[in-house]
């Protein structure tokens, strides 16, 4: 069983052990909590390939004590000409999983990675870009060790990407799947780091690293033009925040599901789950109807923030969350079946001695993305673009220089006591409830960041490509709880111990006397360093 972590000058949780020991590297060296998260994004990027890309998409929450706390919305919109009837042309009556026509998005990480930066000089930030990128640099020419994660899932979904221009020259060794502790390079993907190092971050977008990009997507047959990537720029947002009992919480606007995490918080707060046990059937079934009630709003209303009819932040008034909250029975489940489908992200967090605060994550939504990787960039893409719906009455219908709706959203805290906690997790439509599982249990519950992290956790709705909107249970779960949740009408399904389905869950903590507390998820090839 993993042990709590605690330091007092810095520390850093993620997926992957290499990408927290990047962003300790970086605290070590005097860098703030964005420059060791920059370098956390690029390690992992690197090292996690099958999860996230420098060819996907970013969103950050971020906190400076005495300063509001901002977000960055870090998500390309659509190509500039694409349409349903671009999709129509090609006889096409939905938008491709994989594939070019699935790369329709810009890729905006690497935007926000630069937004972020200019966050961190504000705070005196002096680290070099080259120095940010050094252990990316390296383990991508020097090669990674292939985790169990990305032998399991490249096997899965072999078949279906195995085609796709450029994956199987990057992904498999020697024509094959790679296994668990095989080394790989990833030489292309070396190069393009270092340049962004000599270049700077722009040159993804408007220089020499962008105009490769866009010759390569057009050789290929994606979309997304040059004028698309030199029309990007990456959004500092005022976050939504959500008045809780024990504090303050924060989360991303839309396109993403922030709204659905603060929504599940805010009615929790209502249902008084204190009285009931973490693994009860009780404390499960009120997370899952507050879930439930949450994807009804994300289901009905959360698109583009600029196509948007209504003001995301009024879904969190007090009166709204009370309307809710009446419409919630403890003594019966409400149908449900409106799962959105799989997403591969990863969520990362840091804190600095300093008590700056970074909430993270960086997605290509599915496995591999589109599975394209670009021959000279070795940069994999996106097709988070793929859940554009060619349907024109659909509120996430697609749209040129319309951003995709998005699964992502990087949670932070300010509690009341002057604690200030970041936590997240990758896994679709689990994320916003993971979020619940890890901030009830560690702020309700009152356990300790790693138990709450390590605690067996459900999920309601699909993720993986799973056609089953079932409320699937870890194994850990007692009998009775099972039996409690059926008696309540819940479609339950048991899967293993320590399921992956239910995401890479990771949280820190930052005490008013400066102790850091955190937890990572066994269920990942992820660590906390702290020092």
């Amino acid at each position: 069983m993993l042990q709590t972590v605690r330091s007092t000058r810095g520390m850093a949780v993620a997926p992957h052990t290499l990408a927290s020991e990047a962003a300790v590297d970086i605290l070590r060296s005097g860098g703030n909590a964005i420059e060791a998260m920059v370098a956390a994004a690029s390690t992992i990027a690197v090292v996690y390939p099958h999860m996230n890309s420098i060819g996907g998409d970013g969103f950050w929450t971020i906190s400076c004590p005495g300063k509001p706390v901002v977000a960055i919305e870090a998500c390309g919109a659509a190509a500039s000409n694409v349409s349903t009837g671009y999709y129509a042309a090609k006889g096409l009556a939905q938008i491709p999983t994989r594939g070019p026509d699935s790369a329709n998005t810009v890729a905006g990480t690497i935007g926000g990675w630069q937004a972020a930066l200019d966050i961190s000089k504000e705070w005196g930030g002096r680290l070099s870009l080259g120095r940010l990128l050094e252990n990316a640099i390296y383990y991508a020419e020097d090669g990674i060790a292939v985790t169990q994660s990305q032998n399991v899932t490249t096997a899965k979904k072999l078949d279906e990407l195995q085609a796709i221009p450029g994956f199987a020259e990057t992904f498999l060794v020697g024509g094959k799947v790679p296994q668990a502790g095989e080394r790989m390079r990833l030489t292309q993907l070396g190069k393009t780091l270092k340049a962004l190092a000599d270049d700077g971050l722009d040159s993804f977008y408007r220089g020499r690293i962008a105009a490769s990009i866009a010759k390569e997507l057009k050789a290929l047959g994606s979309p997304v033009s040059a004028d698309d990537l030199a029309t990007y720029r990456a959004t500092v947002r005022k976050p939504l925040e959500l008045a809780h009992s024990l504090g303050t919480v924060y989360n991303m606007t839309p396109p993403t599901q922030g709204l659905v995490s603060l929504i599940i918080l805010g009615l929790l707060d209502r249902l008084g789950i204190d009285r009931f046990g973490p693994e009860s059937a009780e404390y499960i079934h009120c997370v899952v109807e507050a879930t439930k009630q949450a994807f009804l709003i994300r289901d009905s209303h959360i698109t583009d923030l600029d196509y948007m009819k209504s003001d995301p932040q009024s879904f969190l008034a007090p009166e709204h969350l009370d309307k809710l909250r009446a419409a919630i029975s403890m003594e019966k489940a409400l149908p449900w079946g409106q799962g959105k489908g799989p997403a591969d992200t990863i969520w990362m967090g840091v804190i600095d001695r300093e008590g700056r605060a970074v909430s993270f994550i960086q997605s290509i939504y599915h496995e591999y993305g589109s599975g394209l990787v670009l021959p000279e960039t070795g940069v994999n893409w996106q097709n988070r673009g793929c859940s554009f719906s060619l349907d024109p009455a659909h509120i996430n219908a697609l749209a040129p220089n319309k951003k995709p709706f998005h699964t992502l959203n990087p949670a932070l805290a300010r509690l009341n006591d002057g604690r200030v906690m970041v936590y997240g997790t990758m896994g679709g439509d689990g994320q916003p409830q993971t979020q619940a599982a890890v901030f009830t249990r560690y702020a309700v519950f009152n356990e300790t960041m790693q138990a709450a992290i390590t605690a067996p956790r459900w999920l309601l709705g699909r993720t993986w490509g799973d056609t089953s909107d079932s409320l699937k249970l870890e194994g850990r779960f007692p009998e009775e709880t099972r039996r409690k949740l059926e008696a309540l009408g819940h479609e339950v399904e048991m899967v293993g111990d320590f399921d992956e389905i239910v995401g890479h869950a990771g949280g820190i903590a930052r005490y008013p006397n400066g102790v850091l507390e955190g937890g990572s998820d066994p269920r990942s090839n992820g660590g906390v360093a702290g020092f």
